[in-house]
């Protein structure tokens, strides 16, 4: 067999096949790592299995070089699971995209016929569908079976006016998870007023499992160190599970040692750990080897036995069931044009900070810090921080949208650009969410411990050593004031600002002005 550089752990476990002599193959994306979600001829027939690193794919942003070691290590263990079970796996690795890669394979090898799932994001989608019009005899889709709603049966809603909470109390109802008969659990759909608790010194955080990477994940951080050095992060103390049977183990970890307080703490945030009690395990809910239903089976049963309160429960499970399902739900409704929302106009490039964390803004500094190292930060870190920062500097969201999506282990678009575009900037203009997702300082401080070791002063309102969400908070009501009057959920902060005496106007204009325009934007 020929040498393949970096795939030397790949062709000692793997029996390489010979496709011609195989009539049907599947083709697994990097985010489909799991036999259970694909029909149940699959392991039955075992037929030809499909694998391929795309070079291209790679290289079509910076990805993280913690995310690339991830789906590629990721992958070439599930193809590895796969050969022992008895699939016969063809394991390519090409500088092009998939669909040339697959166009290349059908041209050769003419008594194959291909099947694939469809691919959760656009790009990949338009490709193989492209493939599937070309081969139309011997190319076929099947549906994506890694969600648990229907796409197609809520797809028509997603317009002003339908919010989550329709969706996930139908959702709730449909799967029956925390529900009394035909009501929900405890007498409340929703208990997130219960988990806006601030972290104090005395709760202890447990530690996360790392885990220590084998040969397949050393030869996989050799190749991004060659082929993508000049990617965004770091390779350094890589410790994600890479297997299905590693993730399961996170899993109970996190049900056993962190859900039960993670409702409480779900929006706090703390230099004493990036994690909290969060589950950290969106990543591997994103690729497949974890699925929503086996979490939120466990949750549930955590709850009924006693091990953790309803709010944590409920919290976690309308995240999976609830956000997770309605942002794709909300993709395939509004892509591709969404793409290009911008509903306030904002045109600035994205600051600097979002690649160096260099600042003197603590609680950038310290929502930064674990992305870049890591490629994590939790769901109020992204949200009520970084994407806040954002909007107040009026930064143009597709930027922002786009840095998510390199930056983080978990993205995918089908997920960022709702979370961006839809909620976090309210770039979409109010389809996905009530209210734009804006805060001052009083918020970060409420929730965090940032502000205490920050050089800015949380208590001064403007001038130089303010804390700049302070001034850039009233700043953005009042430029976008059309926008925030009309809404019933922020308009009493227009008049809020209205009764400032003038030269306090004067003075917050005075300081988002000099502090956005000194801004370093890449």
């Amino acid at each position: 067999m020929k040498h393949r550089p970096y795939l030397t752990q790949i062709d000692q476990n793997i029996e390489r096949p010979d496709p011609q002599a195989h009539t049907k193959a599947v083709f697994i994306l990097h985010d489909q790592l799991n036999l259970s979600a694909w029909p149940k001829w699959v392991q039955k027939e075992k037929p030809l299995l499909i694998f391929i690193e795309s070079e291209a794919k790679g290289k079509s942003r910076p990805y993280h070089k913690k995310k690339l070691i991830y789906v590629l290590s990721s992958m070439r263990h599930f193809a590895s699971e796969c050969s022992k079970q008895g699939f016969p796996v063809f394991y390519h690795s090409t500088v092009d995209h998939y669909d040339k890669a697959l166009e290349k394979i059908l041209e050769e090898h003419t008594g194959l016929n291909l099947i694939y799932m469809t691919p959760s994001e656009w790009n990949t989608r338009r490709r193989l569908s492209q493939l599937k019009n070309k081969f139309e005899d011997r190319c076929s889709e099947i549906r994506n079976n890694f969600f648990l709603a229907d796409v197609n049966e809520y797809k028509e809603n997603i317009t002003k006016g339908y919010r989550m909470e329709f969706f996930y109390r139908e959702i709730r109802k449909k799967t029956g998870y925390l529900m009394h008969e035909n009501e929900p659990e405890g007498g409340e759909w929703n208990y997130d007023e219960q988990n806006r608790k601030k972290l104090t010194a005395k709760i202890d955080l447990p530690e996360i499992k790392k885990f220590e990477p084998d040969e397949i994940t050393r030869e996989v951080t050799d190749l991004v160190e060659k082929n993508f050095s000049d990617h965004f992060g770091s390779t350094k103390d890589f410790g994600l599970a890479v297997t299905r049977k590693q993730a399961q183990i996170l899993l109970d970890e996190f049900i056993e040692k962190r859900l039960d307080q993670f409702g409480p703490y779900e929006d706090a945030m703390s230099v004493r750990g990036d994690t909290l009690f969060h589950s950290g395990l969106s990543v591997y809910l994103n690729n497949g080897l974890l699925l929503p239903q086996e979490i939120c089976d466990k949750a549930q049963l955590a709850y009924e036995n006693g091990k953790a309160r309803l709010n944590s429960v409920e919290g976690l499970i309308r995240q999976i069931i609830g956000w997770r399902e309605f942002v794709r739900i909300y993709y395939e409704a509004m892509m591709p044009e969404v793409r290009n929302a911008n509903h306030f106009n904002s045109r600035n490039s994205l600051p600097e900070i979002y690649w160096t964390g260099d600042t003197n803004m603590n609680c950038m500094s310290e929502c930064l810090r674990p992305v870049i190292q890591n490629g994590y930060s939790h769901h109020i870190q992204r949200l009520m921080v970084l994407s806040n920062f954002s909007n107040l500097t009026e930064t143009d969201p597709a930027q922002l949208n786009e840095w998510f999506w390199l930056a983080y282990t978990d993205a995918y678009e089908w997920v960022v650009l709702p979370n961006v575009l839809g909620m976090s900037t309210y770039a979409d203009g109010g389809v996905l969410a009530s209210k734009p997702y804006i805060a001052g300082g009083n918020y970060i401080n409420k929730m965090s411990d940032y502000c205490k070791e920050c050089s800015y002063s949380i208590k001064e309102k403007t001038g130089e050593n303010a804390c700049p969400f302070n001034y850039l908070y009233w700043n953005f009501i009042d430029q976008n004031r059309d926008t925030m009057s009309s809404n019933g959920r922020s308009n009493f902060m227009v008049n809020m600002y209205d009764k400032k005496p003038d030269e306090e106007k004067k003075e917050i204009r005075e300081s988002s002005i000099r502090f956005i325009e000194n801004i370093k934007r890449m």
